[in-house]
């Protein structure tokens, strides 16, 4: 069944208003804080070192969000969203307009409350941003939304750092930088009365109001989820704490590694953002319009990949008399591969970090998603301190390099990542499905909404290759437990994927009576639970690419536990390299067409063996 793109969600009311929203609170937020930074470092009379200035700035919009995220979770499942919204919205304006006379009066304290209050403006919208998302949207729509709302954030926030430089250049900044950022927020609270009602999750919760009690019981509620969600919250956490180690050293990297002047340092965060914008955009493609955690991992890979790359390549652009401006570098062939590096960071973050986001979004009750997501905000702000505070002794403490720092983070990446996918194995198990169904097949899909959406299913499919069930559970975004042959569930590498799948191993009842036995008692365990099944009801793969008789063993499973029975057929595996082809070779149909096929749902009282065979092989048609 073919998929909107995820650009159409722009052109719907239910999604539009709020992206708009969310985009110009972005942009406001970098475009105050980076105007008051200059404003600081070029224009305001200070005494003293003003790099203390500059640190107290951070703290100030970082503090709310240890302070009032657990607060802003209650709020998000006590009343409804898109009110929390409006209001939310409403205070950004006032806010601005105090920055707005702070910035007209030169008074730096006006300032500085004007940041704290966008601070405790942001944490507490970010709770009502991403769990407003699935009430909003299709479940097929979720990975494609979380992909636009991350694109809109990271120009947003490039944006918004390079109007501040523009605006901070001009003779008369204070009154261009007052009416830009009371102007922004104006939009944003018009733009927040097009957003459609969401109504609240538990608008009978009772609020918790002491913010260190309430922190440590929403921390305490998202590290408790299932492994699942909680280390995706921490994987989430990680990236930002990735993410601000390098997106901080970027402005002494450009000076110093690359010679660079100014428009160095914007290239470099451009291509930073862009690289997270496309990414983000991309996961909806590369996951199949579903939630796919198996990206994740892909994601992780390439953050290392690239930041091995560019700690490898940094020094190799020469140093000038005179530093070079943004086109002189492009024009430089040495500085090609650090550019690279920077692109693919940025490309392989967004793979990492939306489907974490929709996997939390999706996985978690919604009566306690905006609290969840309220502790993972927690999390990202003590990450990010614990990232400025590493950052602060690598460099100056142990004396490390700007790059040698790079190549740490990328080393640290791995094992972090490595004790994520080691607690979740599901991670591991999906990359491996994601990569298989994208590398040496191109994987078709029709009539899956055959397939119930929630309830227990058997699914009943024909048995061509070694890979069948990898392909199938690829393919459906519910989980599926497979029933298949002892020996082909102990294979190595695959036996990881089908242990963490909660695969059955089934033996012939002559063969290994007890696994006969237990492999049934299994299955009917399964389906009570509401969960769906798979079988291939040939017993065996195919020698000859035709479909064999189907066994009675599918008769026992409904006698027991008399629930719907789905048909499936794939087509186009025959011949493969995990058939029984005796023809087959490894480079023979590489990269070919494979078609799963859904047919409706037959009654228990009408699933015979022989009716089940003749559906399935008129699913599968003549192409095997």
């Amino acid at each position: 069944m073919s998929q909107a793109s995820q650009f159409s969600l722009l052109g719907k009311r239910r999604f539009l208003p709020f992206f708009i929203t969310q985009s110009l609170g972005a942009f406001n937020d970098n475009l105050f804080k980076q105007s008051l930074i200059l404003a600081i470092l070029y224009k305001l009379a200070i005494d003293g070192d003003r790099s203390i200035w500059i640190n107290l700035c951070a703290l100030l919009f970082i503090l709310p969000f240890f302070l009032f995220s657990a607060l802003a979770g209650q709020f998000g499942e006590k009343y409804p969203k898109d009110a929390l919204i409006r209001l939310i919205k409403l205070a950004e304006i006032g806010i601005m307009a105090i920055g707005a006379i702070g910035f007209l009066s030169n008074h730096l304290a006006l300032m500085l409350l004007a940041l704290f209050a966008m601070g405790t403006h942001s944490a507490l919208f970010g709770p009502v941003k991403y769990s407003i998302l699935p009430q909003a949207l299709h479940e097929q729509e979720l990975v494609g939304g979380n992909g636009l709302v991350e694109m809109g954030t990271f120009l947003a926030i490039l944006a918004g750092t390079i109007g501040a430089g523009v605006m901070m250049s001009s003779t008369h900044y204070a009154p261009v930088v007052a009416c830009a950022v009371v102007l922004v927020a104006a939009l944003g609270y018009l733009s927040s009365q097009w957003i459609p009602r969401a109504s609240a999750a538990s608008p009978q919760m009772k609020l918790e109001w002491n913010i260190f009690t309430q922190s440590w019981a929403t921390l305490r509620l998202g590290l408790g989820q299932t492994p699942a969600v909680s280390r995706s919250i921490v994987g989430n956490s990680w990236f930002w704490f990735v993410g601000a180690i390098y997106l901080t050293q970027i402005p002494a990297y450009a000076k110093d590694w690359l010679h660079g002047d100014e428009t160095v340092v914007t290239l470099v965060l451009t291509l930073f953002s862009v690289g997270i914008a496309l990414g983000s955009l991309l996961c909806e493609r590369l996951s199949g319009h579903k939630v796919e955690i198996g990206l994740v991992p892909f994601g992780s890979f390439g953050l290392t990949l690239f930041g091995l790359l560019w700690w490898w390549h940094s020094g190799d652009v020469p140093p000038a008399a005179t530093p070079h401006d943004w086109l002189a570098l492009l024009g430089m062939s040495e500085a090609w591969w650090v550019l690279l590096a920077i692109v693919g960071l940025g490309v392989f973050g967004g793979f990492y970090i939306v489907p974490l986001y929709a996997l939390i979004q999706s996985r978690t009750p919604e009566q306690e998603r905006s609290r969840v997501i309220a502790a993972n905000n927690i999390l990202n702000a003590l990450f990010m301190v614990v990232s400025a505070i590493v950052t602060i002794v690598l460099l100056t403490l142990v004396e490390l390099t700007i790059p040698q720092l790079f190549l740490v983070v990328s080393l640290l990446n791995i094992g972090v990542n490595a004790y994520i996918f080691r607690i979740v194995p599901e991670f591991t198990m999906r990359f491996m499905i994601w990569l298989l169904s994208h590398s040496m097949y191109r994987v078709e899909h029709r009539d899956l909404q055959q397939i119930p959406e929630e309830g227990a299913a058997l699914l009943v499919c024909n048995h061509v290759s070694f890979v069948d069930a990898l392909l199938i559970g690829g393919a459906v975004r519910r989980p599926i437990r497979f029933v298949m042959y002892y020996k082909i569930y102990q294979l190595p590498v695959l036996n990881f994927v089908f242990r963490t799948a909660g695969a059955i191993p089934i033996a012939g009842r002559n063969e290994d009576p007890e696994t006969y036995e237990r492999a049934f008692k299994q299955i009917a365990a399964y389906l009570a639970d509401g969960e769906l099944v798979c079988i291939f009801p040939e017993g065996k793969l195919t020698t000859d690419g035709e479909i064999d008789e189907f066994k009675g063993g599918l008769s026992r499973i409904i006698e027991q536990t008399p629930v719907p029975v789905i048909p499936l057929a794939l087509q186009g595996l025959w011949g493969s390299f995990f058939s029984r082809d005796p023809a087959k070779g490894f480079f023979r149909r590489l990269w070919s067409r494979v078609t799963l096929v859904a047919g409706s749902a037959i009654p228990v009282e009408a699933a015979q063996p022989a009716l089940l065979r003749e559906r399935v092989s008129q699913l599968r048609g003549n192409l095997r």
